[in-house]
């Protein structure tokens, strides 16, 4: 799996949103606040919002006041969400989605072990929410211990 920085810098910008409000929707946090916190070119942070908040992720206020707050609690965003409104597929093989990827002869197995990679991340990254991150919820079930810890 290939983290870019778009998606390090998506998951950073929500965690410091939650940080701010883990229920959700109530403190807004302005676009150059998390651009300064986390070290993100603004330019850049403005393009990943839009994304986060069309996937339903963030809601974003406007005017003086406004900013960008939790669509949802923290214990209900995960990080295979995030990953997904900003990268699309969690896994790519040639560029493409895993599934998509076609294989004849000898290395017609090459699928099956390219599904079984985007399973077991996906499994870790759906499993795991921004609250787990944070330390507001507990590392998701049935994991003995965080694999980060």
């Amino acid at each position: 799996m290939y983290v870019s920085a778009r998606s390090d810098y998506a998951l950073r910008a929500m965690l410091a949103v939650a940080a701010e409000d883990p229920v959700g929707g109530g403190v807004l946090v302005k676009a150059g606040a998390l651009a300064g916190s986390q070290d993100i070119p603004l330019s850049f942070l403005q393009g990943i919002l839009v994304d986060l908040r069309r996937a339903g992720l963030l809601l974003s206020h406007r005017g003086t006041e406004g900013g960008y707050a939790l669509a949802r609690p923290a214990a209900e965003i995960s990080v295979g969400d995030v990953l997904r409104a900003v990268g699309g597929s969690l896994t790519t093989v040639r560029g493409l989605p895993a599934e998509h990827a076609d294989y004849e002869g000898v290395a017609s197995g090459l699928r099956e072990v390219w599904l079984a990679v985007h399973g077991a991340i996906a499994l870790v990254v759906d499993r795991t929410t921004l609250a787990d991150l944070l330390g507001v919820g507990q590392w998701p079930a049935g994991a003995e211990e965080s694999p980060a810890r």
